[in-house]
């Protein structure tokens, strides 16, 4: 049988001296390639030092490029000076071709260097997976493998390390255009509720989002109705061909309600069927016939429910990255903060749930997607006379407050009310009644921390029977 022909590693050299050749011939070819290529992309480390070199002494002070310059900022490279120095450089200038297309020659080996990259990710899978269990789990190793095909995904597609201030800026400038496409509306992803898309902005990009409140508040609800009104304005907007769509496709991990639950709140949401009739199954005919209807209606929308229980911090990171992958999406939800399982024990739940809020930030930064995250508040809440939340109700979870970019409370004086009723007959429940009148179906969500702006109280309109919050201006014009 004949033997296998020895598989080279992907590079090529003489195109990595045809890009060096044409930098030393202009100077501006360096720019031009700039945002496509960093020295790793090289793959002889000679190379690798002469790029490096020359962008450095383009950035120091505009100094122009040349075999000469070059080789007295490098005449104690050992590597340079073994091929022949000054007239190894002047021969990458000679041969440079009369008129290169570097930007071309920058993607060739932005290419090769991540087939290279591709291959030791290869190798390292194989050779992890030889070890024993107790040395690496196999699912830590998986884990490890998608964050490095993530990394080289990403980097593949942007080319970047560090931004300069300009390229920031002129990133800034591109999200307040985005924004003057839509009518001057909010740059973010919206949530589907005015006032608290006018104070954020919508969703942004990067921010964790924390929703917090005691049980029976409607936390679940208020994310389940932001996901939807997301995934909703995308799915109008690509069928209307919309060039910057609104919205954007939503990952929610219910940690606590099973896909199909939250399924059915959405249904109920959109139906303004009653839960318990969804559950039951006790339809009328129009009612069935709109259920039917909605449920076709909703089939595509890009929102995807992830209803694992005890899922780690490592694992939603290794699903957000495939997902935002293999469906673009632009919002993570968790539901809720506390559930999610740390990687490893610590002395501690406050150092545990520490761990768990770092790693919901570091994956808002890393995919660059807006990451809100509901959290449960303690019992002290409910011992004080005025029951709105402040931000010392989060301190004892650990860094909640602090990696937070945004943090809102969901308040319905409603339902401590209706636990509270005095005796009948009395002034008191005169009282209680007004307040329940004033407070009936309505919430606040306390905007307590906004690190990009300011803070505020906003109205909403909560029904419970269909576990539904809208604008309350909508609600009063209906």
């Amino acid at each position: 049988m004949e033997q296998e022909a020895y598989r080279h590693v992907p590079y090529d050299i003489e195109v990595e001296q045809a890009l060096l050749g044409a930098i030393l011939v202009d100077n501006r070819a360096l720019e031009a390639v700039a945002s496509l290529i960093r020295s790793e992309h090289f793959y002889d480390p000679l190379h690798q030092r002469l790029y490096d070199a020359m962008s450095a002494s383009l950035e120091r002070g505009g100094m122009v490029l040349t075999p000469l310059t070059v080789h007295a900022a490098m005449k104690a490279d050992p590597g340079l000076q073994e091929v022949g120095g000054h007239a190894y450089l002047a021969g990458l200038a000679q041969a440079a071709p009369a008129m290169p297309n570097v930007r071309d020659y920058a993607r060739i080996l932005h290419d090769l260097a991540v087939r290279r990259s591709l291959i030791r990710i290869g190798e390292d899978i194989v050779n992890g997976a030889y070890e024993a269990p107790h040395e690496k789990p196999p699912q830590a190793q998986i884990e490890e493998a998608e964050k490095a095909l993530y990394r080289v995904s990403e980097t593949s597609r942007y080319g970047e390390g560090p931004l300069d201030f300009a390229e920031s800026l002129r990133r800034a400038v591109e999200s307040a255009e985005r924004a003057q496409a839509r009518g001057g509306k909010i740059s973010g992803v919206p949530s589907g509720f005015t006032d608290i898309d006018s104070l954020l902005g919508g969703l942004q990009p990067s921010d964790l989002l924390i929703v917090a409140g005691r049980p029976g508040m409607g936390k679940t609800s208020l994310g389940t109705n932001m996901a939807f009104h997301a995934a909703r304005a995308w799915q109008q907007d690509v069928e209307a061909g919309e060039e910057s769509p609104r919205g954007a496709p939503v990952l929610f991990f219910s940690l606590e309600m099973a896909a199909q639950q939250l399924s059915a709140r959405i249904l109920s949401e959109q139906t303004e069927i009653e839960m318990w009739k969804i559950r039951n199954g006790r339809f009328s005919e129009s009612e069935w016939e709109k259920f039917v209807l909605t449920m076709q209606d909703l089939s595509t929308l890009p929102l995807y429910i992830d209803d694992t229980g005890g899922i780690s911090i490592a694992q939603i990171a290794a699903r957000a990255r495939r997902l935002k992958r293999e469906k673009k999406i632009g919002v993570i939800m968790v539901d809720y903060l506390q559930l999610i399982e740390p990687s490893r024990r610590a002395e501690n739940r406050v150092q545990e749930i520490t761990e768990v809020t770092k790693g919901l930030k570091a994956l808002a930064k890393e995919l660059n997607v807006p990451v809100l995250a509901m959290s449960q508040l303690s019992r002290g809440v409910d011992s004080r006379d005025d029951k709105r939340p402040v931000l010392s109700d989060l301190r004892e979870s650990g860094s909640i407050e602090q990696d937070a970019d945004v943090v809102m409370f969901v308040y319905r004086e409603e339902y401590y009310l209706k636990s509270r009723e005095p005796e009948i007959g009395t002034s008191e429940h005169t009282k209680w009644l007004e307040k329940c009148e004033r407070a009936h179906r309505k919430a606040e969500v306390l905007v307590e921390k906004h690190r990009h702006g300011a803070t505020n109280k906003i109205e909403l309109f909560f029904d419970d029977r269909f576990t539904r919050f809208s604008n309350l201006a909508n609600e009063a014009n209906g």
